[in-house]
């Protein structure tokens, strides 16, 4: 009678504790972690097989040079992001909130630096070697053509939107986490 009714006490627990959330969080970081790092090496399979940017080679490599960082600086950032929430041992009644709340922030680190870097060395490759049309034309060839309408504004603009991508990101993910430690603190008195 004792294992009919305590048999799936082993996995309630695996849920109440939170395992069951952090750990496939943890492979989905992973997961996007490595997408980054292999992203600007597909960027680069697929722009060899476009004849109008290897007119351009030179542009293009500096473009993806950028590309590449970003994508090393993410996959830095998402694989950094993901030991933190493995090593995360929370005992607490809400263990749900502050997982999202770490996913939402790390997810505007992550797209913030990336826009932050990207943006700002192809603003400033536009400025240098490409003007108007050309750079617009260029820059819809490497599917960037947000960056296009910006030019110069771009080297400034795109850090600081960055900047408050993280910041906003940030604040959300703080406001989860503290209804989190809140309500956790509230259950413990």
């Amino acid at each position: 009678m004792k294992i009919f009714l305590s048999f799936i006490k082993p996995y309630l627990s695996i849920i109440d504790n939170g395992v069951l959330f952090r750990k496939p969080f943890s492979w989905f970081y992973a997961t996007i972690a490595i997408l980054n790092l292999l992203w600007p090496l597909y960027i680069l399979l697929i722009s060899f097989s476009n004849s109008s940017l290897m007119n351009n080679f030179f542009l293009f490599f500096l473009v993806w040079l950028f590309i590449a960082f970003a994508g090393w600086v993410s996959f830095q950032i998402w694989w950094n992001r993901m030991l933190k929430i493995e090593a995360s041992k929370e005992d607490d009644e809400f263990v749900v909130i502050p997982i999202f709340s770490h996913f939402i922030q790390t997810s505007g680190e992550w797209f913030g630096t990336w826009i932050s870097i990207v943006g700002f060395g192809v603003s400033l490759l536009m400025a240098i070697f490409l003007s108007g049309e050309n750079s617009v034309s260029f820059l819809k060839e490497t599917n960037l053509s947000f960056i296009g309408s910006f030019g110069i504004a771009g080297i400034i603009m795109f850090p600081v939107l960055g900047y408050f991508i993280i910041l906003l990101t940030r604040f959300l993910a703080e406001q989860f986490k503290a209804l989190a430690a809140i309500a956790n603190n509230t259950k413990k008195d």
